[in-house]
């Protein structure tokens, strides 16, 4: 419909691939909270001949952050000029392109697309596009009463992906917290869900057909939720970012591959919980939690990883954090597993309820 239009972008600027990538706990079920929120992300086109070239952001950002240049098959001709203004920053004497600019462009494109096909589907639901700054815009989908049996709404969070191939992505490095201020805006986070569910789809074959592997990630991310909702600021943002559901499935992945799959059985539910709140807290305390796939030399054959990833610097997750910090995780989130009953019952009444901070 957005090329009917005239929507589509020209050959020398940013384009819609024309296909997304399912990503997140949604379709990993794992998620716990909103079960109508759901991420996707958008890879985008750049124009003919010229290729991506990331690279790790050292010392220009946090660790685990890329910068992504750009190289034209046939030199740098006068002709890329227009889209190197409108896309890109100049970055130690060289072109680098820019994740603000591309977010900007890509959230202005979906409103422009989003005009062309709204009256199309007005009979059936309606449609709306919201966006923060350094955020991806989400999609909200709101069936007509008249036309479905119950009024259930969705949210779509469309993230826009620089394509790397081998199933690797660039995208925005999201803010902080829910007040920071966005990511400079030469700066990229790397998205390896694709790896991420090959592995998983290799534990499904491996382990029990009742494994609780994903449960007990489920209840860990839910414990961590409900506790937040007892603690103060400034610690209660920190709580959320240092226990990130990518901290806890990091930490699950590395634990399950030290052990005989067989002991993930569901029967043993109780132990590996608490198998993966001493190994957390363990890693909290040491200030170390390496992240699974950038560097990694020991994972299975049987998930390949591409070059790209084994050749990266390994990257620790928890080294934005303070000691005192960390520590102060490791003590509540023990205390958090030892008070769980206790957590739970008050926590999850309406009286402390609220929009939780951690995606």
């Amino acid at each position: 419909a957005a090329k009917a239009q005239g929507l589509q972008p020209g050959p020398l600027a940013l384009s819609l691939r024309g296909d997304f990538v399912r990503i997140g706990s949604a379709y990993e079920q794992h998620k716990v909270r909103s079960p109508d929120c759901f991420d996707i992300l958008v890879p985008l086109r750049l124009p003919p001949h010229l290729e991506p070239q990331p690279r790790c952001a050292d010392g220009l950002g946090p660790r685990g952050a890329f910068v992504c240049g750009l190289r034209a098959r046939a030199g740098w001709p006068r002709r890329y000029r227009p889209f190197a203004e409108g896309f890109c920053v100049e970055l130690q004497g060289r072109s680098h392109l820019s994740s603000g600019l591309v977010l900007r462009w890509f959230q202005g494109h979906l409103q422009r697309c989003l005009g062309a096909v709204r009256y199309r589907l007005q009979e059936r639901c309606r449609i709306s596009l919201s966006a923060c700054p350094g955020r991806p815009p989400t999609l909200h989908i709101v069936p007509c009463s008249d036309y479905v049996c119950c009024h259930i709404s969705m949210a779509v969070r469309l993230i826009p992906a620089i394509p790397l191939g081998d199933t690797l992505y660039l995208m925005a490095l999201p803010p902080e917290g829910p007040q920071a201020p966005p990511a400079p805006e030469a700066l990229w986070g790397l998205n390896a869900s694709r790896q991420e569910q090959r592995l998983l789809s290799w534990l499904k074959e491996q382990a029990p057909a009742s494994s609780c592997h994903l449960k007990c990630l489920q209840i860990l991310k839910g414990l961590r939720d409900l506790r937040g909702q007892g603690l103060e600021e400034p610690f209660c943002s920190q709580w959320g970012r240092v226990l990130s559901s990518y901290v806890l499935k990091t930490a699950l992945f590395s634990l399950l591959l030290q052990g005989p799959l067989e002991a993930w059985d569901e029967r043993f539910l109780l132990e590996r919980l608490e198998d993966l709140v001493l190994y957390l807290r363990d890693c909290l305390r040491k200030q170390v939690l390496m992240h699974f796939f950038l560097g990694n030399a020991s994972l299975p054959e049987a998930v390949a990883l591409p070059r790209f990833l084994k050749e990266a610097t390994p990257v620790n997750l928890l080294a934005a954090f303070d000691g005192p910090t960390l520590d102060l995780a490791a003590f509540q989130l023990i205390n958090t597993w030892i008070q769980a009953p206790h957590v739970i019952r008050m926590y999850s009444s309406p009286r402390y309820l609220r929009p939780a901070l951690t995606p």
